[in-house]
């Protein structure tokens, strides 16, 4: 027969002091010598391991942090995990990460089930921030910050994707490039979708482009072969202009294999500034965010969020255009 687990209360019982005495013990208060010798002993007898989350739960600060990420295998999202943990892991925090794999509801639930948790913090990297997202946040009563998308009710650590997107473009344009394609992103997603998109759509206009071909995908690598092999296989334009590099990269898959050569045949441009966008031959022309800063940014804000400070409600992060080789000179 399997032998009851010890409690507290058996321990304070077999010690002989009250339950408070035992918890102090546990939390590193004060307990004389004798005492704490004895409780040393019946727990080292009775092999037992106390609840470390439930005495969590109980505290007014749990020294945690959730943050909540759209996915695992993000470049931009990993390099922002490891950038918030460190920061935050050195401000004596522990980071509780949930990946939701793009899944809305799943991302809903996981704000509710941090707060249960009693964290004393929410991170949330947002590819889309639905009317859900805001009511949610609006309702719990523990400091949020939002990073990638604008947040009313919530402290926000947001992108230029505007100015970038037009920047990229008129860089484009001014190569003599009116041929163009831009392979984007669902409008739900404000930032990517809907801002970066404009940004470029208005850089074209100020050089005289008024017609662009817009092809629309999700943010996964296979997903943009098809659609853009698609495209290729009907028209081919003389650049190509990417929301992600990860699009780029898919695009640059289809331009190989047709036989054509980049930027000869085909330029292309892209948003990110990953490592590997410089690995090919020739290496891509991208927008960098600084992601690092974003994160620090992000958790800085948290940490003093908590520690009751005056936080300003959006922050903004820069960007850098990268020159590759994968544009070429049409003039």
């Amino acid at each position: 027969m399997k032998a009851k687990r010890l409690t507290m209360k058996d321990i304070a019982q077999m010690a002989g002091v009250g339950k408070s005495t035992v918890s102090r013990y546990f939390n590193g208060g004060y307990v004389k010598e004798e005492t704490r010798a004895r409780i040393h002993k019946i727990i080292e007898e009775n092999g037992y391991e106390p609840n470390v989350m439930a005495q969590i739960m109980k505290r007014k600060h749990s020294q945690l942090i959730g943050i909540i990420t759209p996915a695992l295998d993000s470049t931009t999202s990993s390099r922002m995990m490891m950038t918030m943990d460190e920061y935050l892991r050195g401000q004596k925090y522990t980071p509780l990460i949930i990946n939701t794999n793009h899944n809305e509801l799943r991302e809903l639930m996981s704000i509710e089930q941090l707060r249960n948790l009693n964290v004393d913090g929410i991170i949330l990297i947002a590819t889309d921030l639905t009317m859900a997202h805001q009511k949610i946040i609006s309702q719990i009563d523990i400091p949020f910050v939002v990073i990638g998308q604008r947040c009313k009710q919530g402290v926000a650590v947001v992108y230029d994707d505007y100015r970038a997107g037009y920047d990229l473009a008129c860089y484009v344009a001014k190569k003599g490039h009116k041929d163009i394609a831009y392979v984007g992103v669902f409008q739900k997603d404000i930032a990517v979708g809907v801002e970066r998109k404009q940004g470029v759509q208005d850089g074209l206009k100020a050089y005289g482009i008024d017609h662009y071909h817009f092809i629309e995908t999700d943010f996964s690598f296979e997903k943009t072969r098809q659609v853009v092999g698609a495209f290729l296989d009907r028209h081919r334009p003389t650049a190509i202009i990417c929301a992600t590099d990860n699009l780029a990269l898919a695009c640059y898959k289809e331009i190989q294999i047709r036989g054509l050569k980049m930027p000869e045949d085909i330029s292309l441009a892209g948003f990110g500034g990953y490592e590997i966008s410089s690995l090919i031959t020739p290496s891509l022309t991208t927008i960098r965010y600084e992601n690092e800063e974003a994160a620090c940014q992000g958790a800085k804000a948290m940490i003093d969020m908590i520690q009751e400070k005056d936080v300003e409600s959006q922050h903004m992060v820069d960007y850098v255009l990268i020159e590759g080789g994968s544009i070429s000179n049409l003039r």
